[in-house]
């Protein structure tokens, strides 16, 4: 009897295993899910002229734009458009024209800091000269390389003779000139808004004679910088070559315009009231 039930036990347990086997085969673990690597992508963005930019120019932000080329035509001189490229090429001086949609190769443009960066940037026959400003004559920080400005003098005249109106007085010493450098950086300047300190001198690229002038000019009295226009449709009414008319305090205050200067020519009357007094009186 024992060995029955032994027996029965053994061939449930074989047929239990049989079934598990079967049960396993029929339904096999889910695959692994196979890793899509991703193919390269067949263009690649590069940096490109959005406009003409004369040689000599130095570039800003909205002279650069991307332009997507097949890979395959992708050189070791060809600039990708990465943010790090674009910073390294604000304020970099291009060697030669670009008309629009040229490619940007680093061997056309030199970079601040390069050797005779500075040379390079003037045209021929032409200084550097710089001039001290402030928050308020370097018009607050909003100078940038590559602006035409104007330079214009303001002194006080030490002569007591004249009348108020003619003690102060205005002039442009220079007139449409190129800033290249703000402080001892060859780049843009800070944007509104800026942290950054504000300049402290400003570069002009000037000729010989105006070179002289700006040196006497601060030695007379306060310089400040005025910006011109970018657009050159509309021409001053005054010719940049020539001399825009002195501005006097006079011409500015109403209350100082009717002012009279003392002449020389009419010497002061000394009244004598009494003995031992007088008064003077001048017409």
């Amino acid at each position: 009897m024992l060995l029955r039930v032994m027996f029965f036990a053994l061939m449930a347990l074989g047929l239990v295993g049989a079934g598990t086997v079967a049960w396993i085969s029929s339904h096999p673990p889910a695959a692994e899910a196979k890793t899509t690597v991703p193919a390269p992508p067949s263009t690649v963005a590069v940096i490109i002229a959005a406009r003409v930019i004369h040689a000599g120019s130095l570039l800003r932000s909205e002279d650069l734009a991307s332009k997507e080329v097949p890979r395959s035509e992708v050189g070791p001189d060809t600039t990708l458009d990465t943010p790090e490229a674009r910073r390294s090429l604000s304020g970099a001086m291009v060697r030669r024209g670009f008309g629009v949609g040229e490619l940007l190769r680093p061997a056309d443009v030199m970079h601040p800091g390069d050797h005779g960066f500075l040379a390079a940037v003037l045209m021929p026959g032409m200084r550097a000269l710089t001039v001290g400003v402030d928050a308020i004559t370097g018009t607050a920080g909003l100078i940038w390389p590559g602006d035409r400005v104007d330079l214009i003098l303001t002194q006080e005249i030490p002569d007591s003779a004249a009348s108020p109106g003619h003690r102060i007085a205005a002039e442009t010493v220079l007139s449409d000139v190129r800033v290249i450098a703000i402080d001892q950086q060859l780049v843009q300047g800070a944007s509104p808004g800026s942290s950054e300190q504000p300049a402290r001198t400003v570069t002009l690229e000037v000729n010989q004679d105006q070179a002289e002038r700006v040196s006497v000019a601060t030695r007379l009295g306060r310089l400040s910088l005025s910006v011109r226009s970018a657009d050159t449709t509309h021409p001053d009414a005054v010719p940049s070559h020539a001399a825009p008319p002195t501005v006097w305090a006079s011409d500015v205050s109403a209350a100082l315009s009717h002012d009279v200067a003392p002449s020389p020519n009419h010497p002061p009357v000394r009244v004598f009231p009494g003995a031992g007094d007088s008064k003077e009186y001048h017409f």
